[in-house]
Formats: C-alpha cells, sequence, structure tokens
C-alpha cells in the first residue's frame, strides 16, 4: 500500500485530504500548507498529521497530491519527482509548456506518475459514454459559473476551458489544424470570458466557450458523429444519447422520397438516457483511486503528464491568440 501525502489545503486541497484519508486503497501518511494554521484546522478535521515543511512530508511518502496555485506547481512537482517520489497535479499541469515537457522527462527518466487533475475524465457521465464516442465531427462545449476570486490567478482558458480541451482531445482522432479564439477580460486583469474554435485534420470542428463571469452556472458538452448524438449535462450528471435505430434503413427510402406519413420517431432514432447522478463514487474519489492504482500497478495513469501537456499547449495557444488580437 503506497504512503501519500498532500500538500495544499485550501478550499479545493481539503477535499482530496478528507477523500485520501478515508480511502482504503492507500496510506494517508499527512498533509502539508504554506498556511500552518489551516492546515493544523484541516489535520485536527480528519484525525491527521500537519507537516511544518514540504521537505519534511516529502520525505515520508511514495506519492505526493499537489494543490496549490498553479504557479507553484512546477517547483514542487519538479522537487517530488526528483525525490523519487508521483505526483498528482491539480489542473493545469503547470504554467508553462517547457516546465510540463521537462516534468514529463523527469518522470520519464525516473519510472515515475504523474496524473494531472482534468476530473471531468472520471465523470459517470463520461466513464459511462466513452467507449460510444468514436470521432466526432462536431463537439461544442459550454462551462460558464459565476466569478470567484478561486482560480484568477490564470485565464478562464487555463481554469476552466481546458476541462474542456482535454476531453476533446481524449476523444479526437485526428490532428488539430487551426485554431480560432476571442475572449476579453473583466473582472480580473487576467481572459475572464473566452471562445475558441479547433479545426480538425479530418473536417471535424470543437466550439468551446468558457466563462467565470455568468450569472448561472453550467456545464455542458455536447458530441455529434455519424452513428449518434451525445449531449451531456455535467452539472446534473446526465446525458441524452441518441442513434439511428434498426429500423432506420428500412425507412430511409420514404424519408428520401420526403414520404414521412406513418414514420414514427422511435423508426429513426433511439433514445438512451443517462442518469448518474447518484454514483457511488464521485469524480475525485474514482480520479485519486485511480491515481494510486496506476502507482501501485505501474500503469499509465488515464490522464498522465504527456495528456496534462497536451492539453496545456492547447490551452496556452488560445491564450496567445486572444492576446494579440
Amino acid at each position: 500500500m503506497i504512503k501519500i501525502g498532500i500538500t495544499g489545503v485550501g478550499q479545493f486541497g481539503q477535499n482530496h485530504a478528507r477523500i485520501l484519508r478515508e480511502s482504503a486503497t492507500c496510506e494517508f501518511v499527512g498533509l502539508y500548507d504554506r498556511d500552518t494554521k489551516r492546515a493544523d484546522e484541516i489535520a485536527k478535521r480528519i484525525d491527521a498529521k500537519a507537516y511544518s515543511s514540504y521537505d519534511e512530508l516529502l520525505a515520508e511518502v511514495d506519492a505526493m497530491a499537489i494543490v496549490v496555485t498553479t504557479i507553484s506547481h512546477y517547483e514542487l512537482a519538479k522537487k517530488a519527482l526528483e525525490n523519487g517520489v508521483h505526483v498528482f497535479i491539480e489542473k493545469p499541469i503547470t504554467e508553462e509548456l517547457w516546465q510540463a515537457e521537462e516534468l514529463v522527462e523527469i518522470a520519464k527518466n525516473n519510472n515515475l506518475k504523474i496524473q494531472v487533475g482534468h476530473i471531468e475524465r472520471f465523470n459517470p457521465i463520461v466513464m459511462k459514454l466513452a467507449d460510444k464516442i468514436k470521432e466526432p465531427k462536431f463537439i461544442e462545449c459550454h462551462r460558464i459559473a459565476p466569478f470567484t476570486p478561486r482560480g484568477s490567478d490564470v485565464p478562464v482558458v487555463l481554469e476552466l476551458m481546458i476541462h474542456d480541451i482535454d476531453l476533446i482531445l481524449a476523444f479526437a482522432s485526428s490532428k488539430i489544424v487551426d485554431i480560432k479564439a476571442s475572449g476579453a477580460s473583466v473582472m480580473t486583469k487576467k481572459i475572464d470570458i473566452a471562445n475558441a474554435r479547433i479545426e480538425f485534420e479530418d473536417g471535424g470542428v470543437a466550439n468551446i466557450t468558457a466563462s467565470r463571469i455568468s450569472m448561472k452556472r453550467s456545464r455542458k458538452l455536447r458530441y455529434f458523429q455519424k452513428d449518434g448524438y451525445f449531449s451531456m449535462d455535467f452539472q446534473n450528471n446526465k446525458a441524452t444519447y441518441i442513434k439511428k435505430s434498426k429500423k432506420y434503413l428500412k425507412m430511409l427510402p420514404k424519408i428520401l422520397m420526403g414520404d414521412y406519413e406513418g414514420i414514427k420517431e422511435e423508426d429513426v432514432v433511439d433514445i438512451l438516457e443517462v442518469d448518474a447522478s447518484n454514483p457511488s463514487k464521485d469524480a475525485l474519489t474514482t480520479e485519486l483511486e485511480s491515481f494510486v492504482h496506476a502507482v501501485e500497478a505501474d500503469i499509465n495513469p488515464i490522464v498522465d503528464g504527456v495528456a496534462g501537456a497536451r492539453a496545456l499547449k492547447i490551452a496556452l495557444e488560445i491564450v496567445r491568440k486572444i492576446d494579440n488580437k
């Protein structure tokens, strides 16, 4: 059983700490946070040990979860990897692409694992439908939320949109040939609302919108492919999968002739409603247990450092195109 610790127990990181502390898949050694008062408070709440320094905790673990502001990801992950410790890094993997590539190289040279916290890969809806998504031709993503200070140290592209970039890259089977983007800064000095259009070599297109200055919270994604359509509502953990029915080919001659008489909806499409609103495990628990399993089984994490760097590369290109307008 691997020994694991966590650095960073802020609003988000405390959830990681609680899950790891309660998990039967690993031995939770303890936690560290620069805010020692907060570290002591969280440690007391979950009955764990708070360490006085990152180095002290690092010396006691096989793996480290890094849940701090993006600007510190590279430094903390590099130190862990250079000390023979596997790392789970919240998204985005790093601030700069060269940093991500260096971490990937260090991990490779030392036979260590990097997993990046693109949590939507572990969303119950995505996991239920992943094997049905094949060569999508059009993808549409909307991820919007009201403004909060947390995460505003980076552009919304790196805070929110990068989740959908990762999902698009996970299922797209063709190379990117062009990216168009626009956006604006409203509440911060960083980009707060952005839209990007990604075009692929096979003719596929992805249209992505992300905002952290909206009046409501919504996370929706739609995949269109030759044999079906997927509409995923991540906010409510529900999805609709629509595909051609078995009777479709028999009805096609009538449809092509413009004769729709007697044709019912079920003669044309099969509609599958998927409800994952009460999963046995939430996405964060599944994600962290997947990391632990990858380390113990010595297998590649589902969202490894290469995937994290790939998503970062596209996100940074979108930011660059917006900034240059």
